[in-house]
């Protein structure tokens, strides 16, 4: 996944485009169904016939054979290559599938339906710069037509050029604006710039065009889930899927309504529908090169286990809250296999004694993440490490609330001695994660707006942000005049044994919710996260129940920092003089 799971997905907003799929079958249907002139063309035809009918029952593997028997039967017939780029795109051969397309465009660039396809399929490759070329032709040749104009403000939009996608969109609305297709996407827009409540106004206007909008329903509750109330954005989620005919939409609601349970603090439902994850056609899916059944709960007592680590760091350290479980569940005859990022392992190493210890190593199949384990062996079960929260987390009492992670302990002493030479109150800091852009960066308060937490007496702040956050700290010495301390010679990004040291060290961390955050709370330290608004691992609370101690503090509003960080501030000096 990338992004931390304490962030909630782009559900809503990624999931806008729109191909021209069902134009291009009514047209291949009516084309096999005239008298071709050549026997090539009544065999191509025959085959093309079939593919339809596969594809039209979602059977995606025999539309690419048949497909594929259609272009050696005629191979001038575009239509046979456009059939098999869709049915390849459906099994997740995308690369495969851009070829197929760029043949059929070559024997026929009069298609428009081509272009528009094409485009989908470079969006989804994230080759945003080829996908607007495409679907600016498109809109030449179909001006009239809201796909090619929905598509390309979509692509403006995750190239964050919010005001030319907000212009286009305005500008397609006031020539065709009974098209719900187009107030949608001007909804996912003001998303993207956190504007829920004025992009909920646009997608109820989308659904009072088409009540049946099932992707209107899914991202209204998507920005319910942001804001509030839980149960109508659940409700939102349920209308979406009734009324969605797209398998790879249910999907992804799916995966939105799993979030929304888990926000609920419905553990027991949200847990087991968050393994919709593992769906290969789900966008964020993750392929696991791994010969070995995925384990469904079966009893695990003298069996051998592969436990693999799965979506970003942060999300890695948080589901290794399940890891003692299973190692204790194997018991002396069984055997425990952690597969893990390699900075992680002398953590784990300290934490599970007993288990055999190795690093993953990622690499790509088409669009998605392939982790493989050469050193593993054959285990008996393979388990992703979330997928054990649906079978050993189904309840908030089942988690244990203390540390799962043991720092070296010379390393803490040596850190703890390091800040005594320093006064009061010892918190560590963590303000931001790497990865920020402009969809990203409205999850955390800049170091700007830390302002009222810096001004507390009595406290001596820690850097445990990772990167290069120097310019970040003179900034903060410069507008504040704190002294942010910070470990010489420590890399917090790649050193995370010493990171977790330096952690356990500390009085006390405030952080945004990041891998920085991760490590202080399965250490065992008290963390404070700020969080643009509620998010999915509170779990229906008012803390983080992964950890043994944590509070969360959210603004009233999402993203409203001005009115957090000053409670924060007030928490803090209480905590300082007590």
């Amino acid at each position: 996944m990338g992004a931390n799971a304490a962030q909630l997905e782009r559900d809503g907003a990624e999931r806008t485009g729109v191909g021209a799929k069902a134009s291009f079958l009514k047209r291949a249907e009516a084309i096999t169904a005239a008298e071709p002139d050549t026997a090539a063309r009544r065999a191509c035809h025959k085959h093309l016939r079939k593919s339809v009918f596969a594809f039209r029952k979602a059977d995606y593997g025999r539309a690419a054979h048949k497909a594929v028997d259609a272009t050696e039967a005629d191979p001038t017939c575009s239509q046979a290559y456009h059939m098999l780029a869709l049915s390849l795109e459906n099994l997740g051969e995308v690369h495969k599938a851009l070829g197929m397309y760029e043949k059929a465009l070559a024997l026929d660039p009069t298609d428009t339906d081509l272009y528009l396809n094409l485009g989908l399929a470079a969006w989804r490759m994230k080759m945003r710069d080829v996908a607007e070329k495409l679907f600016r032709i498109y809109c030449e040749m179909e001006p009239d037509q809201p796909m090619g104009w929905n598509n390309l403000a979509g692509v403006l939009r995750d190239d964050s050029r919010f005001d030319d996608a907000i212009e286009l969109c305005r500008s397609a609305i006031y020539r065709m604006p009974e098209q719900p297709l187009l107030w949608n996407t001007l909804g996912t827009i003001l998303v993207e710039q956190s504007e829920f409540d004025q992009a909920g106004l646009f997608y109820r206007e989308a659904l009072r065009l088409d009540p049946g909008f099932a992707r209107a329903w899914h991202n209204l509750g998507y920005g319910l889930h942001h804001t509030g109330p839980l149960d109508e954005a659940l409700a939102c989620y349920d209308r979406a899927l009734a009324l969605t005919t797209e398998p790879h939409d249910r999907i992804e609601t799916t995966h939105a309504r799993a979030l929304c349970y888990l926000s609920m603090g419905n553990v027991a439902e949200g847990f087991p529908a968050y393994e919709i994850r593992h769906n290969h056609a789900h966008r964020a899916s993750v392929l696991y090169g791994i010969d070995a059944p995925i384990w469904r709960g079966e009893p695990l007592e003298g069996k051998t286990v592969l436990a693999i680590g799965e979506q970003g760091l942060g999300d890695e350290v948080m589901f290794a809250n399940v890891l003692p479980d299973l190692l204790a569940e194997v018991g002396e005859t069984g055997k425990l296999k952690v597969a893990a990022d390699a900075r992680l392992l002398p953590l784990l190493q300290r934490s599970l004694p007993g288990a055999q210890l190795g690093n993953y190593v990622v690499t790509r199949h088409n669009t998605k993440e392939l982790r493989l384990v050469g050193w593993a062996g054959k285990p008996d079960y393979v388990v992703p490490f979330g997928t054990a929260l649906a079978h050993r987390r189904l309840s908030l009492d089942a988690f244990p609330g203390k540390a799962f992670f043991t720092p070296a302990p010379a390393r803490v002493e040596t850190y703890r001695a390091q800040l005594a030479e320093r006064p009061g109150l010892k918190v560590g800091i963590c303000w931001r994660s790497m990865m920020i852009n402009a969809q990203r960066q409205k999850y955390f308060g800049a170091i700007d707006l830390w302002g009222d937490i810096f001004a507390t007496p009595g406290v001596t702040f820690v850097n445990l942000q990772y990167g290069d956050a120097a310019p970040e700290m003179e900034r903060a010495r410069h507008l504040f005049g704190t002294d942010i301390v910070a470990i010489e010679g420590l890399d917090l990004k790649n050193d995370l044994d010493g990171a977790a040291a330096l952690s356990a060290a500390c009085d006390l961390v405030i952080s945004a919710p990041t891998a920085a955050a991760a490590l202080a709370g399965a250490v065992g330290t008290e963390v404070w996260f700020l969080v643009a608004g509620p998010v999915w691992p509170q779990l229906g609370t008012d803390h983080y129940p992964w950890y043994r101690a944590s509070h969360v503090y959210a603004p009233q509003t999402f993203g409203d920092w001005p009115d957090v960080m000053p409670r924060v501030a007030a928490a803090l000096a209480a905590r300082a003089a007590a």
